[in-house]
């Protein structure tokens, strides 16, 4: 028997819905008895974006704002006895602005 293995990496600009969602995937993934081992959720470091606007076009150079934009990153790693593993994981409603991506690897 071939297993399979499935990496996700699961991005989003909140981190209250990331952790929501890698625990959606997890409980299901339990569920499964075709998987022989799940490694994760693995956090990766925070992407800091950061802006400075002028208030003004024109005049008051010194007057500005800020802007951060943070990204957060996690990974599962799956090893599953059976190819349906990524049907169900396709199947599966995650939380609005959780982008995901699956790689299958050997």
């Amino acid at each position: 028997m071939s297993t399979e293995k499935v990496r996700i990496i699961l991005q989003s600009f909140n981190h209250l819905r990331l952790y929501r969602s890698c625990d959606v995937i997890l409980n299901v993934l339990s569920q499964e008895k075709c998987i022989t081992n799940i490694s994760g959720p693995v956090s990766f470091p925070t992407k800091k974006r950061s802006y400075c606007v002028l208030r003004s076009p024109h005049v008051n150079k010194d007057s500005r704002e800020q802007f951060e934009i943070r990204r957060y990153k996690k990974m599962i790693d799956i090893e599953s006895n059976s190819d349906a593993i990524i049907n169900t994981l396709l199947l599966l409603d995650l939380f609005p602005g959780v982008s995901t991506k699956l790689f299958n690897y050997k």
